[in-house]
């Protein structure tokens, strides 16, 4: 099938300009800017040439989102979530392609089982995917034995996680780091220092722990020891570090001096951070219960500037869905995660029009900035010849959030200004007019 994409006003790579798009098949085959001459009379060709032609003005196209970190909970706990239903919940937030964690049931931490997700992927996926091999404290030879040209990255869980994604063995993590040839990304939060925070809040408040402690349970000091504990085996081996759901002042700071004298280190926030801070609690809840946890407003306005400044390169979601009666218990039994890969954008786009961030900057650390820093062959950018993973949205009216595709059912927000009106993935519209069409069209993620 051969679209034009007509009157769109595209965000990419920094700039924000008038322009047609021309997808054929799978890729971008033209883009017709209205301010070259030349343009206009490319356009007339292209449209002449098309099977379909769309009218996008007033309406915003940007490469699709790609969502570096989420758990759609498949194999092991599809009772909340699985790669088909939250696959869906991706392309209606704009999103194209996802990397998926491993901490399944059972867990993936072998080829078998990564293989096993893919298959489940090839077969039920909305959009593109790829997925991590968690690290554990004896599976070496089957890290070292992925094929990374499709395998996203590895994943080490220093804090507490699930089944034996736990790798708090110091020999282990150090043989690692010195030879694993791939991304580590390391969710870093120090279980010790949590446990003992646990434990005094038992102590205080017994069974009834308010949730506003949840960041005084996990607290900065937690993930800056952690963090710093990380930077100094990627600083020791040069290890290929990437510093997951930052989410203090702190860590920020940290990563400000040490990343412009290492090229080896990148790092994630994700967007509750930047949205909700300590005073969203009372209001919030369980629902806002994540970890690493939401800290206070020096520490999202701190995030906010480390995103401005580049010392976060990219924004994803950590979305974790759980079902409403696994958040809605007390503190101690409540699930921490929160479901956020069908609103990231809208989100962003909220803060966008606040005048948080800029426009292009948000295209930038949502699409262009991971496929940079995980190497993705072809996408995160509106380039001829890449793939036609886009995303065509508005901005600027206050709105009620679409209900939650996610088989958990429920969402943390419910009015943003900003909105997801059509998604291509492949070149195939898997969203249009804000609805699922019921095509799929995913394909792996490949790296270079």
């Amino acid at each position: 099938m051969k679209h034009y994409l007509k009157n769109a006003t595209v965000v990419n790579e920094g700039a924000l300009f008038s322009a047609g798009i021309f997808i054929v098949d799978e890729r971008i085959a033209a883009v017709c800017r209205y301010d070259d001459p030349s343009g206009m009379e490319r356009e007339k060709a292209c449209i002449a040439d098309s099977d379909s032609v769309l009218d996008l003005q007033g309406k915003y196209v940007a490469p699709g989102v790609i969502d570096a970190h989420v758990h759609f909970r498949e194999p092991g706990a599809t009772h909340k979530a699985c790669i088909a239903t939250e696959s869906a919940a991706a392309a209606l937030g704009g999103v194209t392609s996802y990397m998926d964690m491993p901490n399944n049931n059972p867990p993936a931490v072998s080829r078998e089982a990564l293989e096993r997700k893919f298959d489940i992927a090839a077969r039920d996926s909305v959009v593109n995917y790829s997925f991590y091999i968690g690290a554990t404290a004896d599976n070496l030879q089957e890290v070292l034995a992925c094929d990374f040209s499709k395998v996203c990255g590895v994943k080490v869980f220093m804090g507490s996680s699930t089944g034996n994604l736990l790798l708090d063995d110091d020999t282990a993590m150090e043989r690692l780091f010195a030879e694993c040839p791939a991304l580590i990304a390391v969710h870093a939060e120090d279980n010790a220092l949590i446990a003992k925070n646990l434990a005094a809040a038992k102590e205080c408040f017994g069974d009834d722990i308010p949730f506003r402690e949840h960041p005084n349970i996990r607290p900065s000091t937690a993930c800056l020891l952690a963090t710093e504990k990380a930077l100094l085996l990627a600083e020791r081996y040069g290890a290929r570090l990437h510093v997951l759901h930052v989410s203090t002042a702190e860590e920020a700071e940290l990563l400000a001096d040490v990343k412009p004298d290492a090229g080896n280190i990148t790092a994630e926030t994700c967007v509750q951070y930047l949205f909700f801070c300590d005073k969203d609690y009372d209001e919030l809840g369980p629902l806002m219960k994540c970890n690493p946890a939401i800290k206070s407003h020096r520490d999202m306005l701190a995030l906010r500037k480390a995103v401005r400044s580049g010392v976060i390169d990219n924004i994803s979601t950590d979305h974790a869905p759980h079902l409403l009666e696994e958040k809605r218990k007390p503190y101690l039994q409540s699930a921490s995660g929160i479901p956020l890969v069908q609103y990231s954008l809208p989100m962003m786009l909220d803060l966008a029009d606040r005048g948080v961030f800029s426009l292009p900057l948000v295209v930038d650390r949502m699409a262009h900035a991971p496929a940079r820093l995980y190497d993705i062959k072809d996408r995160g950018f509106i380039r001829e010849g890449y793939y036609a993973d886009l995303v065509v949205f508005t901005r600027g009216r206050r709105h009620a959030v679409a209900p939650a595709a996610s088989r958990c059912g429920w969402a943390p927000v419910s009015r943003l200004s900003g909105g997801v009106v059509h998604t291509i993935a492949n070149g195939t519209f898997v969203v249009r007019d804000g609805k699922l069409t019921g095509y799929k069209s995913a394909m792996p993620l490949s790296f270079c």
